[in-house]
């Protein structure tokens, strides 16, 4: 197993993918299978490269790792949150391609070799946007869209914001990095490095395994943690209304979509987390002061219409607060 110090010394071919596993407080058998869903890749050691970040875990996972020998780098930070692991990975990787995956995950086989194979044969591929899945089911088929930019992709379409959905150009990101100490980075990452993106393919293929867990930060209901969750968001939504002025005409339209987007989730938990009427007010209140409310009348899709015409009117606000609860518990 490779550390810190054997990165420094490194030479040889570059690699075609770098992995970027983050790790925190995790069961290391957890890890190991997400390891060796990469080592089961048809990549050889020289075109792979597998960095494990390590956020300052309680106990390290490195006796267990050792049985990978220089098929993975370990990296031990002090614990920074995952903006700052990911960065670290960012920065140290050599492939010219990167994926992040997170470590209680792992890629599945056959549809993660289609994205390889994309990125093999067609020609100048900047992003390959995936399927994920938390179910076992085995997929024999994989359709592809034809290669678009990333701006005209997200003008037209909503998108997974997740930062493990893609296998992208390290080039691409440019001076992009994930915003340290904040929740939701991904939904600020994502969209930057879509408009920087000039040939995405978007494929079916349900390449990445997804593992659904009660400790995420979405289900802390504790008030510290709501109270962060909301900040971080609206952060997320100052940056990118901040973005759109400052970037070219076709990129601000596709950059409004996903901030308009945005603010209706953010309204939308501010109603099912607060059930408050006072809550809603203010927050409409917050929204509007910035320009981000009353919502663009975009015919974006249907439930972003109906969703618009609701919050528009005093009654319409009272009968989502009174139904939208109500609806999520029965789910």
């Amino acid at each position: 197993m490779q550390t810190i110090q054997d990165y420094t010394s490194r030479q040889g071919t570059q690699p075609l993918v770098t992995f970027i596993i983050t790790y925190y407080n995790l069961p290391v058998p957890m890890l190991c299978e997400c390891i060796n869903s990469i080592l089961a890749l048809s990549l050889s050691a020289s075109e792979r490269e597998i960095i494990v970040i390590d956020d300052g875990s309680d106990v390290s996972p490195m006796n267990g790792l050792m049985q990978y020998g220089d098929d993975i780098i370990y990296v031990r930070q002090k614990n920074s949150g995952l903006s700052v692991a990911r960065n670290k990975g960012i920065d140290m990787a050599q492939g010219t391609f990167l994926q992040f995956v997170d470590a209680d995950d792992h890629l599945i086989q056959a549809p993660y070799e289609h994205c390889l194979d994309i990125i093999r044969y067609k020609k100048g591929i900047d992003m390959v946007m995936f399927d994920f899945t938390s179910t076992k089911k085995t997929q024999q088929s994989f359709n592809d869209s034809e290669v678009v930019s990333g701006t005209t992709y997200m003008y037209s379409h909503n998108i997974h914001a997740t930062a493990w959905g893609y296998l992208f150009r390290k080039v691409t990101l440019s001076e992009l990095r994930f915003t340290p100490g904040i929740w939701h980075e991904d939904e600020e990452f994502t969209p930057q490095l879509l408009i920087r993106a000039e040939h995405v393919c978007i494929t079916d293929a349900k390449a990445y395994f997804y593992y659904k867990h009660n400790d995420s930060i979405t289900t802390h209901k504790d008030e510290e943690s709501k109270a962060k969750r909301f900040d971080d968001i609206r952060g997320v939504l100052d940056r990118l209304q901040y973005l759109c002025d400052r970037v070219p005409q076709a990129d601000r339209i596709a950059l409004q979509r996903r901030v308009a987007q945005l603010t209706m989730d953010y309204i939308y938990q501010i109603i099912i987390q607060q059930r408050s009427k006072q809550a809603l007010n203010d927050c409409i209140s917050d929204l509007s002061s910035k320009g981000l409310f009353p919502l663009p009348d975009r015919d974006y899709s249907q439930k972003y219409k109906w969703f618009r015409k609701m919050t528009n009117t005093s009654l319409g606000r009272t009968i989502l607060l009174n139904t939208l609860p109500l609806m999520k518990k029965e789910r």
